[in-house]
């Protein structure tokens, strides 16, 4: 696993296959980090690496990365850390990949550089229904219990600001319906199915997003042919 240093931030991250590139996000909530891909409904660093220069991350204080925290975090702080890491790759384009809360961060990236995101595989996205909000509260404590150890001058006033930062909002928490609406991207939904990915929230984005597919059934991704489905979605908008 390489790492990139930026300031008093270390992302770790895995590079494997050629090819266009594809940034991937994982699962896992706040944990997330590239070792959750291994043991999903599917695993696309196996599956895209093949076809792909894939690139697997562990997000900010989550598997081998670090990072201080503060109550003025929030969603910009990762979408800043997936820019300059683009950026330290010298990645002018790529694709995305989202699982769970990386359904959010490849909004984000979409909405600050929307001409370096080619497409986007949104895989069940974590979003506000209007009744689990306590559920990511609770996720974003647990996570927070296990890293407050190594950052005692933290407030509880900033771990607070921090978790309603990012949970305390509406619909995709970081970006707007509004914003989805009128995003331009080729995006590929995998709907979700379970109170922190809902169906609902899978099937509003792909009515919003004007240029959005809804694959309703991937889980059994032998069976449902969710790889074949992945791989023919991106390479229909890889650039040349």
């Amino acid at each position: 696993m390489a790492i990139f240093r930026r300031g008093d931030i270390e992302l770790h991250y895995e590079l494997h296959g050629s090819g266009f590139p594809i940034l991937l996000f994982a699962p896992g909530g706040m944990r997330s980090a590239a070792s959750f891909w291994r043991g999903e409904e599917w695993d696309p660093i196996a599956a895209l690496a093949p076809h792909f220069r894939v690139i697997a991350m562990d997000q900010r204080n989550a598997g081998r990365s670090t990072a201080p925290v503060s109550g003025d975090d929030g969603w910009h702080v990762y979408t800043a850390d997936h820019l300059a890491l683009l950026d330290h790759l010298e990645i002018e384009q790529t694709h995305l990949l989202g699982g769970c809360i990386g359904g959010p961060y490849c909004f984000g990236v979409i909405e600050q550089a929307p001409e370096r995101v080619c497409a986007a595989v949104l895989q069940q996205s974590i979003g506000n229904d209007s009744n689990n909000r306590e559920l990511f509260f609770a996720m974003f404590d647990q996570w927070a219990e296990s890293v407050k150890e190594r950052m005692p001058d933290v407030s509880e006033q900033a771990w607070t600001s921090f978790r309603a930062n990012m949970f305390d909002q509406p619909f995709l928490y970081n970006v707007s319906r509004d914003f989805v609406s009128g995003c331009q991207t080729p995006l590929l939904v995998l709907m979700g199915s379970d109170a922190y990915h809902p169906e609902a929230i899978s099937r509003e984005i792909a009515a919003l997003a004007p240029n959005a597919t809804l694959v309703e059934k991937w889980k059994d991704a032998a069976a449902d042919g969710t790889v074949a489905t992945v791989v023919e979605f991106l390479k229909a908008h890889t650039p040349g």
